[in-house]
């Protein structure tokens, strides 16, 4: 036998034996069969001889034999396998068991087939457990001990779950781990030791739990570790010194810790790092002379630690993006080489103990777009330069001693977002150039020195939403033009010599939430357009001039909080204030006021001092003259007077008994005008549907003691609402209006029968009205839960806690109401005032919209447009801030702030906090979950559901109306989150992607960004969910 035909008889029997393999483990014995045949017969050598087909048969008889030898062997790693698979399941099951899983959401891991469980992940050869993604299922619970039996475990993803314990120790055996993600839980003890063992790890991501103890020095040991995030922990002791020697790390997170010690002169042996964020920990001494050699940074973040020294000149060596020092105690000069790092985006120097000038060569810095010097010692003028720096959007220099003049330059800043130099000596005027900075948003110079008066031309920044001016020595009058800033939020004047009259075009910044105008030299009235301002919440115009009366149109504020009109020459009576129901510090004192001081709608709440200094004002409290006794006073009316009165009287009783005697015909009644009121126009109730048992007006005065206060539930900005039983036991809700309307009885009698025939199962139904000219009844169906505004913000008086679910059918609830008004009513509706306290809750916490379709409704063809102010403060849509145009765009806008309440619990406006700038905010920091209501986190069984809705909401509230979807797309998404499918037991749909390539710390907010927004199995959701497409991104494009 040749070498060559052994050769060939050996390659036959070895192919055979992986054909047996393959076979074996497939249960094909049919196919072993033709292999034999065909290697052993004719097929196996058709052109040889008789002699070398002799030979042939011989060698595979051989190779047969062989094969059939090993079989016996091949059968047991068949076994094996099975064997394997049901190690791995129970494996899981036991890991299963050490979660709590309240909410069930593992529910399919039972049977065989543990690679098609949720969030399970397999090697397609093995069958070996190969990722674990159970991210964001709030499984609370423990990480179960057995996670070490998976060994071939190479992704583990168990972020935002809730779980608490420690990490085991047994996470050492998984020896194939390249990923692990424990961020956003609540998991305590140490780092294990053993972590160090994964030598195959590349990113280790426990951010955001309560660690402790010290950072192990061993996780130097682990050579291929790219990524290492252990911020938000309560990590103590000092950065091991061998990190700074590991050259394969490219991100490492250690903000918020309690990390003590220096920076090591070792940390640019870092060659690959380009990401080192040790911000808020108590880290000491100077930044280490070695710092320029670090050329892989691109964010070096230093902030909030207790550094000290000068900053190195060597600092200018680094093509950094972001440079944050702020929060330390560095001194001595701004190093001027800063000037040539022209990487630069965000440079921040802010509170520290700087001194000397600032740099005129970061002028240069053309490519950054925020400057933060503020809380420093600087001095010296503001350089020219800083106007060169093209792409600047924020420059903050306010809190240091800077001098001189605001350079003109700056008006080349056309892009500049925020301008703050408060709390410096700069003096001079305010320069014109500066409305030529046509995006600022924000312009603060309070406490400097400036003179001459207000520019006029300040009106040109139509972005502009806050003015602080004060403590200031500006002269002039208030220029009207500044009546034309119309997203103006606060403007702030006090503290200046100010003079002349409060213009009354100030009334037409409807916008305006803060109105100081105090410590001035202010004379005239108040104006009563202030009562336009119907978002205000806080107007202070004391220490001035002012005289005559206070407006009753302050009477209209229903958002005024505060107000101060102390120290003027105001006369007359507090009356009108009556009906500010949200007042909440009055001072009016030091006036020349008179009369008594109300009692009625909580107005006894005002101490005293609110009232002193007006002689002929007596009130409620002790000591008043209206208490005082009157008997050694002089008598207020003399007696002729007396005698005057009544003979008068009697006069008047004689012509009225004459007109009574006197014959007359029947009243005829006339279509009657609101605004010019007939005293004997009789009450007109109106009944639209049957279930109202309301039969006459005085039912309605009987049940309710004529409007008494002890029925009143609520109050709103046009509008008082009263709880009535009705005959039939059942209640309703009475709205009386503040004021009449200025058309006809008929005109809004026929709105009001239009608004009536409306019937949606997320909609109040109005059911009936009364009318008359000195007072106008809507009755609407009682809610037993209030509205949305009293769940989520009333505190001790909340009724229930909102879990998740019962939140997405609120929202979805109200969403199809609103979808109902846009889509489906004829003419179409727009709210104009979709807010929480408009979202009514049944018994059920079905949701309910109220206050729609008075005076709202449209044509299809035509766009409202009205002078008076619409909405509420917070939810107002900016468009319509700029246009004074509404349309279904600007419901859709408001209903996502609503959206953003539901997931937040936080109020749309709380103090000088507005919800949608912290989310975009949060989301530009990739903290978005950071402010999700802890009630949803508790409740909600897939966390990924929570950021499909912010992004819901962030697509809703994008600045332009044409990017934002129609309330019937959000329904469908909704709905589709409310009632999904139940999912697919395929093993293809229900495995897990496989693990990304790219680090975690990356796509940390493109989940919020994705094009496959929901998971839903049918495809018409599927379809529902591409309506995301045609939006674009969110996240990215929302604050353009």
């Amino acid at each position: 036998m040749t070498a060559a035909a052994a050769l060939a008889a050996a390659s036959r029997a070895l192919v055979v034996l992986v054909l047996v393999a393959v076979v074996v483990a497939d249960d094909g014995w049919w196919f072993l069969a033709f292999s034999f045949s065909f290697l052993a017969g004719e097929g196996g050598c058709g052109l040889c001889t008789g002699e070398q087909r002799f030979r042939g048969v011989w060698f595979d008889g051989i190779s047969i034999l062989l094969v059939l030898q090993v079989l016996p062997f091949l059968e047991p790693f068949h076994l094996c396998a099975n064997v394997g698979a049901l190690h791995s399941g129970s494996t899981l099951l036991e890991i299963k068991k050490s979660f709590r899983n309240v909410d069930n959401v593992l529910y399919d891991w039972a049977g065989a087939d543990y690679c098609s469980w949720r969030g399970v992940l397999c090697d397609n050869v093995t069958f070996a457990v190969a990722a674990l993604n159970l991210s964001g299922l709030n499984l609370g619970g423990e990480i179960s001990p057995a996670v070490g039996r998976l060994k071939n475990l190479v992704s583990m993803d168990l972020e935002l779950n809730g779980l608490s314990g420690q990490i085991p120790d047994e996470i050492g055996d998984c020896s194939s781990l390249k990923t692990v993600d424990l961020s956003f839980n609540s998991l305590d003890g140490d780092i294990p030791f053993s972590v160090s063992k994964l030598k195959h790890l590349e990113s280790l991501i426990l951010k955001n739990n309560e660690l402790i103890g010290v950072i192990p020095s061993t996780l130097s040991q682990l050579p291929n570790l790219k990524i290492l995030d252990l911020a938000q922990n309560k990590l103590s002791g000092e950065i091991p010194r061998l990190i700074y020697w590991n050259e394969v790390l490219q991100y490492l997170g250690l903000r918020g810790n309690n990390l003590e010690g220096s920076l090591s002169p070792d940390i640019c042996q870092l060659t690959g790092l380009w990401y080192f964020d040790v911000k808020n920990n108590s880290l000491t001494g100077p930044i280490p002379e070695t710092i320029g050699n670090c050329t892989s940074f691109q964010v070096l973040d230093l902030s909030y630690n207790k550094f000290s020294g000068s900053i190195p000149f060597n600092i200018g060596f680094l093509q950094v993006a972001t440079l944050s020092l702020q929060g330390n105690m560095f001194t001595g000069p701004i190093p001027s080489v800063i000037g040539l790092m022209q990487a630069l985006a965000v440079l921040d120097l802010s509170y520290n103990q700087l001194s000397g000038s600032i740099p005129s060569i970061l002028g240069n810095l053309t490519y950054t777009e925020k400057l933060y010097m503020q809380g420093n010692n600087l001095t010296g003028p503001i350089p020219p330069e800083l106007g060169n720096m093209s792409t600047l959007h924020y420059l903050e220099l306010n809190d240091n001693q800077l001098s001189g003049f605001i350079p003109p330059e700056l008006g080349k800043l056309t892009g500049l977002f925020d301008l703050n130099l408060a709390n410096n000596q700069l003096e001079g005027p305010i320069p014109e150039n500066i409305s030529s900075c046509v995006n600022l948003n924000s312009f603060n110079a309070y406490g400097n020195r400036l003179n001459g008066t207000i520019p006029p031309s300040l009106h040109k920044l139509e972005s502009m939403t806050y003015l602080n001016l004060s403590s200031n020595f500006l002269r002039g009058t208030i220029p009207i033009e500044l009546s034309r800033i119309n997203n103006l939020d606060t403007l702030d004047l006090s503290c200046n010599m100010i003079t002349g009259p409060i213009p009354s075009a100030i009334g037409s910044l409807e916008h305006l939430l803060r109105l100081n105008l105090s410590k001035n030299g202010l004379v005239g009235f108040i104006p009563a357009e202030v009562g336009n301002l119907r978002s205000i919440m806080e107007i202070d115009m004391s220490r001035n001039h002012l005289g005559g009366l206070i407006p009753q149109e302050l009477g209209m504020l229903q958002n005024l909080i505060l107000l101060k009109l102390e120290n003027n020459n105001i006369t007359g009576d507090v009356s009108s204030l009556m009906n500010c129901f949200s007042l909440n510090i009055l001072n009016v004192s030091y006036n020349s006021l008179a009369g008594v001081v109300p009692t009625e709608n909580n107005f006894s709440r005002f101490l005293p001092d609110s009232f002193l200094g007006n002689p002929e004002l007596c009130g409620y409290w002790i000591g008043s003259s209206c208490r005082s006794s009157g008997h050694q006073q002089k008598p207020l009316i003399s007696k002729a007077a007396i005698l005057g009165i009544a003979v008068g009287g009697l006069v008047i009783l004689l012509m009225i008994l004459a007109a009574v005697c006197r014959p007359h015909s029947p009243p005829v009644f006339k279509d009657v005008s609101i605004s010019k009121p007939v005293s004997n126009a009789p009450p007109k109730l109106v009944i639209l549907h049957m279930n109202l048992s309301l039969m006459v007006y005085e039912d309605i005065m009987t049940m309710t003691e004529n409007l008494s206060e002890k029925y009143i539930i609520g109050y709103g900005a046009s509008s008082t609402v009263y709880k009535c039983i009705s005959k039939n036991r059942k209640p309703v809700a009475i709205k009386k209006l503040y004021a009449h309307y200025p058309h006809s009885f008929k005109e809004f009698e026929t709105e009001l029968e239009t608004v009536g025939s409306i019937k949606h199962r997320n909609l109040v139904s109005l059911q009936g009205y009364s009318l008359s000219p000195v007072g106008n009844l809507l009755f609407y169906d009682y809610m037993e839960n209030g509205s949305l505004w009293d769940v989520l913000h009333e505190g001790p008086t909340k009724k229930k806690k909102l879990d998740w679910a019962t939140r997405l059918r609120i929202a979805l609830g109200a969403a199809q109401g609103l979808a109902y008004l846009h889509h489906d009513c004829s003419p179409r509706i727009i709210h104009r005032d979709v807010k929480s306290k408009n979202i009514l809750l049944d018994m059920d916490y079905e949701a309910h919209l109220t206050d729609f379709g008075i005076a709202k409704s449209l044509c299809v063809s035509k766009t409202h447009t009205s002078t008076y102010v619409m909405g509420t403060i917070g939810y107002i849509d900016p468009e319509y801030a700029r246009t004074s145009r509404l349309n279904e765009k600007s419901d859709v806008y408001s209903y996502g702030i609503v959206l953003l309440e539901l997931l937040t619990g936080k109020k749309p406006v709380d103090n000088e906090c507005n919800l949608h700038h912290l989310i975009l905010s949060k989301t530009a920091n990739n903290a978005v979950m950071e402010t999700v209501d802890p009630d949803i986190a508790d409740t909600c069984k897939d966390l990924g559901e929570v950021k499909k809705v912010f992004q819901l909401a962030l697509l809703c509230t994008k600045r332009q109306p044409s990017d934002r979807p129609t309330m019937h797309e959000v329904v469908r998404v909704l709905d589709c989150l409310v009632h999904p499918d139940p999912p697919l037991k395929s093993a293809q749909q229900l495995a897990m992607p496989q693990a990304p390539t790219v680090p975690s710390y990356i796509n940390e907010y493109v989940s919020l960004r994705g094009t496959s927004v929901l998971s839903c199995a049918n495809s018409s959701c599927t379809s529902d969910a591409e309506l995301f497409l045609k939006f674009g991104e969110v996240i990215s494009q929302n604050t353009e």
